[in-house]
């Protein structure tokens, strides 16, 4: 599938595994952070460990920035706290997900929770992420007015 994107950034995922407190799962995990840039560590490196909690380096994901969203970054980066929506899948293996997207289009971050075994979560977006977001934005953005349809008779 060839990508409409006109600016790609590339990305690193953090996520957090935390010993269960169920007799149904041994861990839980959950993205907690993504970070600028292409990280040097191979992927599902552990990068912290504190008492239960074990931090990882999921791996690389490129965030797409398509001028058909400027809307939706614009809103993204107005409310105050921005955000990243991490998308991940479960492998039923080792490593335990698969890194499948990252995105700064609340409208996509809410349509990965389609699939309901996949792993989404919504995590900080980084403030030079944000800068290259809102220079997209401002350089690709055209108001769009509402047009009511009106029906036919």
């Amino acid at each position: 599938m060839i990508s409409t994107a006109l600016e790609r950034i590339s990305v690193g995922v953090v996520v957090e595994r935390r010993k269960g407190r169920s007799a149904w799962a041994d861990f839980l995990w959950r993205p907690v952070s993504v970070l600028a840039g292409s990280p040097s560590a191979a992927p599902w490196t552990p990068l912290d460990r504190q008492g239960e909690v074990t931090l990882f380096y999921a791996g690389e994901a490129m965030i797409e920035l398509h001028r058909t969203e400027t809307t939706n970054y614009r809103d993204n980066l107005a409310s105050g706290s921005p955000a990243l929506w991490v998308n991940l899948r479960p492998t039923g293996s080792e490593p335990p997900y698969e890194l499948l997207a990252v995105t700064a289009d609340p409208a996509e971050g809410e349509a990965f929770t389609d699939a309901g075994s996949n792993l989404v979560e919504a995590v900080p977006m980084p403030a030079g992420i944000a800068e290259v977001v809102e220079r997209f934005v401002a350089e690709h953005h055209v108001e769009r007015p509402f047009i009511k349809r009106q029906r036919d008779r």
